[in-house]
């Protein structure tokens, strides 16, 4: 796994790695997990946290911390190897089926919460009108429904 500079990732995967954690950091990512995802990404095998930690140069810590982020946001899973009581973690290498990971993901954890909010919301200002109101505003629900679906 060692290159001729000493390195455990090969030039072209040391700038893939940087920059997918730059990537990460500005959607709301930590730089460690986005690089540990696209360190994943890019291997052939399966690789335990000593082995991301060392091609990483990061604390053992932090991998094992991120690691179950990534988790959490389904992005990794835990594979194993015959004879090694270790876990190792694996990604997708399937673009499409990543990205559809990432945005059903971020629909549970961003979307629905807010939608949810809105309507308990909308729900509380709708009892609060008066009855002759909120008539206006079923009507006029009805007749926004009909032209939708014309």
């Amino acid at each position: 796994m060692d290159n001729e500079d000493g390195s455990l990732l090969a030039p072209v995967a040391r700038r893939f790695v940087l920059h997918w954690g730059e990537m990460g950091t500005r959607w709301g990512v930590n730089r460690t997990v986005a690089q540990i995802h696209a360190l994943l990404f890019l291997s052939e095998r399966p690789l335990h946290a000593e082995e991301i930690a060392e091609a990483l140069s990061v604390a053992r810590s932090n991998v094992s911390t991120s690691l179950r982020e990534l988790a959490g946001l389904n992005l990794v899973r835990v594979a194993h190897v015959l004879g090694d009581r270790r876990d190792y973690f694996e990604t997708t290498r399937d673009v499409w089926e990543l990205f559809r990971t990432v945005v059903r993901e971020r629909k549970a954890r961003e979307f629905d919460p807010t939608l949810k909010v809105l309507q308990a919301s909308w729900g509380e200002q709708m009892l609060k009108l008066e009855p002759a109101t909120l008539m206006k505003v079923l009507k006029l629900g009805s007749r926004i429904q009909k032209l939708l679906n014309d």
